[in-house]
C-alpha cells in the first residue's frame, strides 16, 4: 500500500491535488482541512495517503495530518459511510471536534456537516462511541474551533425557535453556501432565517 508521497506539488484545488514524484504525477482527493495546510504550488510536499480500491478503479486520498487519515479510516468502518462522505465530514469538522461530538453523544453537532443528516449523525455516535479513544490519542484533547462553535450555536438557536434538527441543518447549510465563512452567530442566524 502507498502510505505517503514526497514530491512537488504540481496542482492544487480545494478537493484534490497532483503530486509529482520521480516523473510520475499522482492525483489525490483531499479534504478542505488538508487544502488549508498545503505548501505553495511548485514547493516540496509530503502527504499521507490512503489507497481505496473499488470495483471500477482505485482512488488515492491524501491527508496533511495523521489525525485526518486516522479519522478517515475510522469512518470507513461505519456502515453507510463511504470515502466521499468521510471526506465531506473531514471538510466540515476537525478531528478534535469530531471526537468531542462523538464522546459527548452530540449528534446535532455532526448533523450540521454537509452530507450528514440526523440519522447518519446518530449512527456515527452509536458506532464510534467506544472506538473514539484511539483517535483521541492521536488527535489530542478536543477543542471547539470558533467556526464550529458559531455553527453549533446557530443550530441550537434555530431549534429553540421551533425548527426541527433537519430544518435547522438545511437552513444553516443554505446560509453557508451563500455567505461562505459563518462570521458571527447573529449573521449566520439571520442568513439561515432567510432560507425558510
Amino acid at each position: 500500500m502507498i502510505t505517503f508521497l514526497h514530491g512537488e506539488l504540481l496542482e492544487a484545488r480545494p478537493t484534490g491535488i497532483v503530486v509529482g514524484v520521480n516523473g510520475v504525477g499522482y492525483e489525490l482527493v483531499i479534504p478542505l482541512s488538508s487544502f488549508d495546510r498545503l505548501p505553495k504550488k511548485g514547493e516540496r510536499i509530503t502527504i499521507l495517503t490512503h489507497l481505496h480500491v473499488k470495483e471500477d478503479g482505485m482512488v488515492l486520498y491524501g491527508f496533511m495530518t495523521e489525525d485526518e487519515r486516522s479519522l478517515f479510516r475510522l469512518l470507513l468502518g461505519v456502515s453507510g459511510i463511504g470515502p466521499k462522505i468521510a471526506i465531506s465530514i473531514l471538510s466540515g469538522i476537525s478531528p478534535r471536534n469530531f471526537c468531542a461530538a462523538v464522546g459527548q453523544g452530540s449528534a446535532h453537532m455532526l448533523a450540521v456537516v454537509p452530507g450528514i443528516g440526523r440519522k447518519k449523525a446518530e449512527r456515527l455516535v452509536v458506532e464510534l462511541k467506544d472506538k473514539i479513544g484511539r483517535l483521541e490519542a492521536v488527535a489530542g484533547r478536543p477543542e471547539v474551533s470558533p467556526h464550529d462553535r458559531v455553527i453549533g450555536d446557530a443550530a441550537r438557536a434555530l431549534i429553540s425557535l421551533g425548527y426541527t434538527q433537519s430544518e435547522a441543518q438545511k437552513a444553516i447549510h443554505a446560509a453557508l453556501q451563500r455567505i461562505g465563512a459563518p462570521g458571527d452567530v447573529e449573521k449566520l442566524i439571520r442568513e439561515a432565517l432567510k432560507s425558510t
